[in-house]
């Protein structure tokens, strides 16, 4: 009888070394959230982490095809109340339905042209309620100049690998967040010259 050989889950390390300073953010900010949706779940690891941690929370991952197959097998895994299946999305198509009181979004914007960035803040503009959180986590440049060598030499990795891609200025996705209602709360410096910036959308 042949054992049925069980597919490997995704791991990033990066996932691993980010999610407990992403946590701190989140139990400060989160605390009275409800349905949070994550924009780009990529592994799956961060879900499971955080809906562990934060029970309260539904936690609704999403992400394009490719990855959700990868994020099941996290979710199957853990079996947790909070996470249920993972939702297909491409932020340049319609998103789903609104309802969710907060959105989480870990290294994505870098990843993204830039019109899909413009995409991605449209789309959250009907996914969110009133008075709905947005937390962000990535590389972020200011004033136009990067942070740290460090930040300078993955963008350009980022832009050898794709022209399109690169760290985004801050007040440029800010500007964003702002045409669609959202007003910034927080913007916490993080390891690796990495942030965490939170929006609230105004009521």
């Amino acid at each position: 009888m042949m054992m049925e050989i069980q597919p490997e889950k995704p791991w990033s390390a990066a996932c691993e070394r980010n999610r407990g300073p992403i946590l701190e953010v989140l139990r400060e900010h989160f605390a009275d959230r409800r349905q949070v949706l994550e924009v780009g779940s990529g592994t799956g690891q961060h879900a499971v982490h955080f809906a562990t941690a934060l029970p309260h929370l539904v936690w609704q991952t999403s992400d394009r095809p490719q990855w959700l197959a990868g994020i099941r097998l996290w979710l199957d895994e853990a079996a947790l109340p909070n996470t249920p299946p993972p939702l297909e999305l491409d932020v340049t198509r319609p998103w789903p339905a609104g309802g969710f009181d907060a959105a989480f979004s870990s290294n994505t914007l870098h990843i993204m042209g830039w019109p899909e960035v413009e995409a991605f803040f449209a789309g959250l503009d009907g996914a969110l309620g009133a008075d709905a959180l947005l937390a962000i986590y990535g590389p972020f440049n200011e004033g136009g100049k990067f942070t740290s060598e460090s930040n300078a030499a993955f963008d350009a990795a980022l832009r050898a690998d794709d022209p399109k891609r690169g760290i985004r200025d801050l007040e440029a996705v800010d500007a964003l967040a702002r045409a669609r209602g959202f007003a910034l709360v927080e913007d916490r410096a993080m390891p690796a010259n990495n942030r965490c910036v939170v929006w609230r959308r105004r009521p």
